[in-house]
């Protein structure tokens, strides 16, 4: 599935609309300032996998600091099968700017 970007993601979070929202970064940086989304660390994900298996055939997107870690996760989640992944473009950074 192609990237989501900021205002993309801000618009559909302000609707309600239904996805699975991920954040992959750090639990010190998700304390500092989050969206709500779930929270797994990229360096955890390989060994949480099972918190997203009952979600596989829904959508889910990505987010990290700056789209990088989230990137990465991406292409992890789609190594395992899950289709439907969405990297939030510029991450939280990008977000903050809007």
């Amino acid at each position: 599935m192609e990237d989501i970007n900021v205002k993309e993601l801000k618009e559909r979070l302000e609707k309600g609309d239904k996805f699975v929202f991920l954040d992959v970064r750090e639990e010190w940086e998700y304390d500092d300032d989050n969206l709500g989304a779930i929270n797994i660390p990229l360096g955890e994900l390989p060994h949480r996998l099972d918190e997203l298996e009952d979600k596989k055939d829904q959508e889910i997107i990505i987010h990290c600091r700056s789209g990088a870690r989230s990137g990465n996760a991406k292409k992890f989640l789609e190594s395992k099968g899950y289709e439907k992944v969405r990297n939030v473009l510029g991450g939280i950074i990008a977000y903050r700017d809007l």
